[in-house]
């Protein structure tokens, strides 16, 4: 039986399209999962979404659509992004799934009747787009700690998580599990700043919006947005305060938990008390991933310098950018990304050290030995048993990096086996061994020892950049061949030596790994996705600024109910009517309005009506309207009817309404 092996993301928050930098840790998970399920494991990789809190509503409002409405889209965006990155999760949590809501509302109850969570008054300062409370010490100058923005005072009737009764608990588990959070400078950190200087009841309900899991034995409450979605890593599993599902009881603790270093309070203080609250075990490793910067900078709509990963991904290939992420972001401190950046390392390890290592070996197997791979037959020691080692080592040194989670380094290790098959071509000369006949079981070691080295290279590399990972094993051992290489265990990359069947061939016609790029072609392209991006937004805020001028519009044209009590409707009896000399189209009404005196009305129904027809009808009458004079005759109100074409048709009363009854 396979062992287990739970693995979790953070669940991005849905207030709007993830960047880069959000998608770099759902690159780093898959590729830590990937690595498990090569090395056995039964692997689940759970992620999802986040999608309640007050910054959504404000967000929907914005936009004119429902919360429900506005995350559908986010989340639909997200789940585009992570197909187009590759990411091979298992389960999708949706924190607005009516099972995780359920859960969530039976789990504050337990942890209310057990006392853990009571009700009180909070009063401090909120960050609504951190979706944090904060405390004066903390607020200074009346900003975030943790983004810098404005924040609010906030007070209002809700509801606490009792953190201070478990703060000793909370330490002392954490000094006795060194490994429990990592890097260990984040540990500290938490510790130091958080922890020992006193640990606050943590104010877990909001009662001031609407859009988030209700409370259901207090329904103007709404559960706080870091509890609801932190719940989602044992909802997802089956967790029930009742009876757990086997998921559940075969997945959890989690195996590694990975969020960024921004959130890690939330998950070294907060989470691990809920879990103390519930009895439930901790998590057997969290760890706090640093930032993707541009540049120097921490990526912001406002600096305008944020990047997609599905753009890039249009620019470069899905591989291109996994491989970027993963072997720029180092191990503690943040990483950096730029265009120029990107392009040259693009050019350098993937199209120089690795694609033009697959594809000039592919290419004189297909030269020398008509595509067959050969055997290795003349050695010389010293030159073979150094690269032999080398690989081997390499192995060992990417193994161990990803064990520890230092996956930058192991892209380090891999490139490092790879630029040393690239100098072993340069000092066996394969094309200079080929043009000697005597010297064709030299150049069948050669050519082996590199078709071997590649083999093993791209298991190494299979987490990492898995889809030219299989095209590397399909060019070194063509599809045509009876038994084809696959992808399928960590340890096939252990030992140098594979012995490949008798006929054994590589792909006829290799392709390119990937392509070079060209740097003023790819300057030029940005360019110009820059100013049809400037474009589209300009005709955008075009758009909203004249749908805005119609809104305004439209409001200014409404009337309350007060405007409307001021005009006077009454039932009027149509006495007599006759033309208004040299006109066509107006007629003049005498009208019983129930005063004892007739009323005159000029009205342009001319073309509509004869005279005769209205004689004795009943009409609707606006009888406090300002008297006008039309064609020289005096008209004292008018009568209501509509318009149909060039018809106009008058709105008749029923005979049962008696002259000067209001109409309202």
């Amino acid at each position: 039986m396979k062992e287990k092996y739970y693995i979790t993301t953070a669940i991005p928050y849905t207030s709007g399209k993830p960047h880069i930098g959000n998608t770099y840790e759902m690159i780093l998970t898959d590729c830590i999962a990937r690595y498990k399920r090569l090395r056995g494991y039964d692997v689940l990789f759970l992620t999802g979404a986040d999608e309640h809190g007050q910054k959504i509503e404000l967000a929907a409002a914005e936009k004119g659509v429902t919360p429900q409405e506005y995350v559908d889209n986010i989340t639909g965006e997200m789940k585009k992004i992570w197909e187009k990155m590759n990411i091979s999760y298992d389960r999708f949590i949706r924190t607005t799934d009516d099972y995780h809501v359920k859960a969530v509302q039976k789990i504050f109850k337990k942890l209310y009747d057990k006392g853990d969570i009571y009700k009180g008054e909070y009063e401090g300062w909120y960050c609504t787009p951190c979706e944090s409370f904060w405390t004066d010490t903390q607020a200074k100058d009346c900003k975030c700690p943790d983004c810098g923005r404005d924040v609010t005072r906030a007070k209002e009737s809700a509801y606490f998580l009792k953190l201070s009764k478990y703060q000793k608990q909370l330490e002392d588990y954490l000094e006795a599990n060194p490994d429990f959070v990592v890097p260990e400078a984040r540990k500290k950190e938490m510790i130091n700043n958080f922890i020992k200087p006193g640990v606050q009841d943590l104010c877990v309900s909001r009662s001031t919006f609407k859009w988030g899991v209700p409370i259901e034995f207090d329904p103007g409450h709404v559960i706080y947005v870091w509890m609801d979605a932190l719940i989602n890593y044992i909802t997802a599993i089956g967790y029930d305060v009742d009876e757990p599902s086997d998921l559940y009881k075969k997945n959890w603790p989690a195996d590694l938990q990975i969020i960024g270093k921004d959130i890690l309070r939330f998950h070294t203080i907060y989470w691990p008390v809920i879990l103390m609250a519930l009895g439930e075990p901790m998590p057997k490793k969290i760890l706090g991933h640093p930032w993707l910067l541009s540049g120097m900078d921490k990526m912001s709509k406002s600096r305008g310098n944020v990047m997609y990963a599905d753009y890039l991904s249009d620019l470069i290939g899905t591989d291109g950018v996994r491989y970027y992420t993963l072997a720029e972001m180092p191990f503690l401190n943040d990483g950096s990304i730029t265009y120029e950046m990107l392009v040259n390392k693009f050019n350098a390890d993937l199209v120089n050290t690795l694609g033009n290592l697959v594809n000039r070996t592919v290419a004189m197997v297909n030269k020398y030995f008509g595509g067959t791979i050969p055997a290795p037959a003349e050695i010389d020691a010293e030159l073979d048993n150094d690269l032999i080692s080398t690989v081997e080592n390499g192995y060992k040194k990417v193994t161990e990096a990803i064990e520890t989670l230092h996956i930058a380094d192991a892209t380090d290790e891999i490139m490092a086996v790879l630029r040393r098959l690239n100098k072993y071509v340069d000092e066996t000369a394969p094309w200079v061994l080929g043009k000697d006949e005597t010297k064709k079981d030299r150049l069948s070691t050669v050519l082996y020892n590199l078709v071997e080295g590649i083999r093993i290279c791209a298991i190494m590399l299979s987490p990492f950049i898995p889809t030219a990972a299989d095209t590397i094993m399909t060019q070194i051992c063509s599809a045509d061949n009876k038994t084809q290489l696959k992808i399928e265990n960590w340890t096939d990359a252990e030992k140098f030596g594979y012995k490949y069947e008798d006929g054994a061939k590589v792909t006829a016609t290799p392709t390119p790994l990937f392509m070079r790029i060209d740097e003023k072609e790819f300057n030029a392209r940005l360019e110009a996705d820059r100013i049809a991006a400037e474009k589209a937004a300009a005709k955008e805020e075009k758009s909203k600024a004249k749908a805005e001028e119609k809104k305004e519009e439209a409001e200014a044209s409404e009337i309350t109910i007060d405007d409307f009590m001021k005009v006077k409707l009454i039932c009027a009896k149509v006495l007599e009517c006759e033309p208004v000399p040299k006109s066509d189209k107006l007629l003049c009404l005498q009208l019983d309005d129930g005063s004892g005196t007739p009323r005159q009305v000029v009205s342009g129904i001319a073309l509509s009506y004869k005279p005769e027809d209205l004689i004795g009808k009943k009409v609707t009458l606006v009888s406090n309207l300002k008297p006008v004079k039309l064609r020289g005759v005096e008209s004292f109100g008018m009568i209501l009817a509509a318009s149909a074409g060039d018809k106009v048709i008058v709105t008749f009363l029923d005979d049962e309404v008696a002259p000067g009854a209001e109409i309202r």
